[in-house]
């Protein structure tokens, strides 16, 4: 049954890959069962998401569908922010990191059949100081291979040169001093990854214990140094879902919290691109936006 809420709906896929314009497709074809109309755009250029998101904003739809990967979505979820309508999300990416903690279906006939028969459920975004995400942003190796990646590597050499860099960046990695507060009360950890969460999943893993989309605060938990090898055996152990997940993080939790690094200046990938650098404060927005889940 259709939330009585929902009369229209605007659809925005980023459809920049042959992959993306198929899903896009399909996805179409999924929505004609919906009895609502759906005003639908495939946006090939993603420097063009946020203006069409504009544009079919305007027209004052119930709902606006997102479709693509995490970073997609946290790119644009600032744009859904006080305007009164409910954010739906069709996984496309690979990670899928924000619909997992959504529980949302990861195909797209489950994903659209939460557009028709789900609930709406007031959640909390994250912020990198005024900036509003979906999920997770992170410091260490994964925001340093997404900052050093020469622009033509992956189109050129595909996901072979990709992984190749990713391994280069890895054994050139450090671990680095997350500090943790202000003053004379900061904490000091010596870390090789951080999380800045609002969902407890990051890469498609549940690996933030304690973090949720409703929970009112924001969770930071860092994989303690100085050794590289306990990043591989934490995201090891939380894959096969083992205790020793905890064996090497320190978490903490709040409203707001003040985030610095040594050296400073480390590069913050947010749902999975790199758009903030430290110092930073990470805030929670609670209960800030709705989206469809299912009921």
């Amino acid at each position: 049954m259709t939330h009585t809420r929902i009369a229209s709906a605007a659809l925005i896929v980023n459809a920049k890959s042959r992959r993306g314009q198929k899903l896009f497709a399909r996805a179409c074809k999924e929505m004609r069962a919906l009895p609502f109309p759906v005003d639908a755009h495939a946006v090939e250029d993603p420097e063009e998401l946020e203006a069409t998101v504009t544009r079919a904003l305007a027209k004052k739809p119930d709902l606006v569908v997102l479709g693509g990967g995490d970073g997609t979505i946290s790119g644009l979820v600032d744009l859904l922010v006080g305007k009164n309508v409910i954010l739906g999300v069709l996984p496309l990416g690979t990670a899928n990191s924000f619909a997992r903690s959504l529980g949302l279906p990861l195909d797209i006939a489950g994903a659209v059949r939460v557009l028709a028969d789900g609930e709406p459920r007031r959640i909390d975004l994250g912020m990198i100081d005024g900036d509003y995400y979906a999920n997770c942003a992170a410091m260490g190796i994964s925001p340093q291979i997404a900052a050093t990646v020469p622009h033509a590597l992956k189109k050129v050499a595909g996901r072979v040169g990709y992984l190749g860099w990713a391994t280069l960046q890895f054994l050139r990695f450090h671990s680095f001093t997350l500090i943790v507060g202000e003053g004379a009360s900061a904490a000091r950890i010596k870390a090789v990854e951080v999380r800045i969460s609002n969902g407890p999943f990051h890469g498609g893993t549940d690996v933030v214990e304690g973090a949720e989309v409703d929970s009112g605060e924001i969770v930071v938990q860092a994989v303690k140094g100085p050794f590289k090898r306990n990043l591989v055996k934490n995201w090891a152990a939380a894959f096969f879902r083992h205790e020793a997940r905890r064996e090497h993080t320190t978490s903490f939790s709040g409203k707001s919290i003040r985030l610095d690094t040594e050296p400073s200046g480390m590069p913050i990938s947010i749902d999975g691109e790199v758009l903030a650098r430290t110092p930073v404060t990470a805030h929670i927005a609670a209960a800030v936006i709705e989206v469809m889940v299912p009921r």
